[in-house]
């Protein structure tokens, strides 16, 4: 019996001693560097991360007491070494990287950046992990410009975000493309409803519900006092700076609903804006409809209503003009996106349920068929927490959260149908 101990205690002494030097690895592993820039949140208070992570990487003062943590993806499981690419500013810094149940301390010395192994770890599961990053000692700043990783998990399947910070903060935008039957070339009318489920609100949220191929109509969470309805129509003329738009190009304002502000938009792609501040709910479904009408001087008239069940009729948020267009509603579509990068930490849900198209001619057809899309930022893997697709009678999206929840681009989805048109009388709509 002391044998048999004595055996179990060398295995587990041999084992640490492989993790902490990478003792016994057939072939030497490339090192890994995770830049903590595009990576890393300050978890006990996401929207202080602008303050203390730049583009050199997480300060980590000797009297922050809040905790750091940088995500990445790991297909494989296994053992690795961590450590970190870092240096000392003011004086010498001590700092603890926790990942799962062990935690390490790494000592910084140097102003000229160092690479420092803090010791073995273990990924035990596929999927996102993290790494926590804590002052624990010194009297100087901790700069982490990149978290290292050596072993075989790093080596193929294992993703972060390289570049482009900006749009990896924000995390993946997801869409639900709605199949529409090829015949139904005058769709003058585009009916959606949107649930958000409680707690999925969460600020930076762009819940789109009425997507089509000239702008976009959903609500949003713009601040913990502040939330919006957004009806957005591009110009014909691409540009992301609204001032270059040439006059016989500008979006014209129609006419807009009470109490809604109306204006032009810049940065991606230009145009003319409208929203109304309204402290729209979770749990509550709403309704949004479309109008595309088009003219006889080669221009389309765009127009967006909006239904709160708590009032119980339609109120106009805008009409739009777009010149140089003559079109009914084309590419109709939904999508989840997060515009404030230091809320990419958090993730989000939204349903959408009852989308109807309404032709020309006033027939009704109800869209229960979808396909699932994401943009760049998921298409290169650089953050791989996206999902959609159907739940019932309703389609869903979700994203960001570094969830390891995962849609294959391109899935279609069928949702259950429910025959329940809407009562809307047109002719009454304000």
């Amino acid at each position: 019996m002391k044998i048999e101990r004595f055996s179990q205690v060398l295995l587990v002494a041999l084992l640490v001693f492989i993790l902490q030097t990478g003792a016994g690895q057939s072939k030497v592993h490339a090192q890994v560097f995770i830049p903590t820039a595009g990576n890393s949140w300050v978890i006990d208070n996401g929207f202080q991360t602008t303050e203390k992570i730049d583009e050199g990487g997480i300060r980590v003062d000797s009297d922050f007491t809040k905790t750091f943590r940088t995500f990445f993806y790991a297909e494989k499981t296994g053992a690795i070494r961590l450590g970190i690419r870092g240096a000392a500013a003011g004086g010498d810094a001590r700092i603890k990287l926790t990942m799962g149940a062990r935690e390490k301390t790494i000592d910084l010395t140097s102003e000229a950046s160092t690479v420092l192994w803090a010791g073995g770890f273990i990924i035990e599961n596929p999927g996102y992990q993290y790494v926590d990053i804590s002052a624990v000692g010194g009297e100087g700043t901790a700069i982490v410009h990149d978290i290292a990783v050596m072993g075989e998990p790093a080596e193929s399947d294992f993703y972060f975000m390289k570049d482009e910070f900006y749009w990896g903060r924000r995390g993946p935008s997801v869409h639900l493309r709605y199949l529409v039957p090829e015949d139904e070339k005058e769709v003058t009318y585009f009916y959606n409803e949107i649930t958000v489920p409680e707690g999925e609100d969460v600020m930076g949220s762009y819940f789109m519900a009425n997507g089509f191929g000239q702008g976009y109509f959903g609500i949003q969470v713009n601040s913990e006092t502040e939330r919006r309805i957004l009806f957005s129509v591009w110009s014909p003329f691409h540009t992301d700076n609204p001032d270059e738009i040439p006059e016989d190009q500008r979006i014209q304002l129609i006419r807009k609903g009470t109490g809604v502000y109306t204006g032009e938009f810049g940065n991606e792609g230009s145009g003319g804006q409208s929203y109304k501040r309204f402290m729209w709910k979770t749990e509550t479904t709403y309704g949004f409809l479309l109008k595309a009408v088009p003219g006889d001087d080669h221009s389309t008239e765009f127009t967006a209503w909006f239904f709160d069940p708590e009032v119980g009729d339609w109120a106009l948020i805008a009409s739009f003009s777009r010149p140089k267009t003559s079109t009914y509603l084309t590419g109709l579509h939904s999508f989840l996106e997060n515009f404030i990068p230091q809320a990419g930490l958090f993730d989000r849900k939204v349903l959408y349920t009852n989308q109807w198209i309404v032709d020309a001619d006033g027939n009704w057809m109800e869209l229960n068929q979808a396909a699932f899309s994401a943009d760049a930022t998921a298409r290169k893997n650089a953050r791989l927490d996206y999902t959609g697709g159907q739940l019932n009678d309703a389609f869903y999206l979700k994203n960001c959260g570094f969830i390891n929840e995962k849609t294959t681009i391109g899935t279609q989805f069928t949702r259950e149908a429910n025959n329940q048109r809407p009562q809307i009388d047109f002719d009454a709509l304000p």
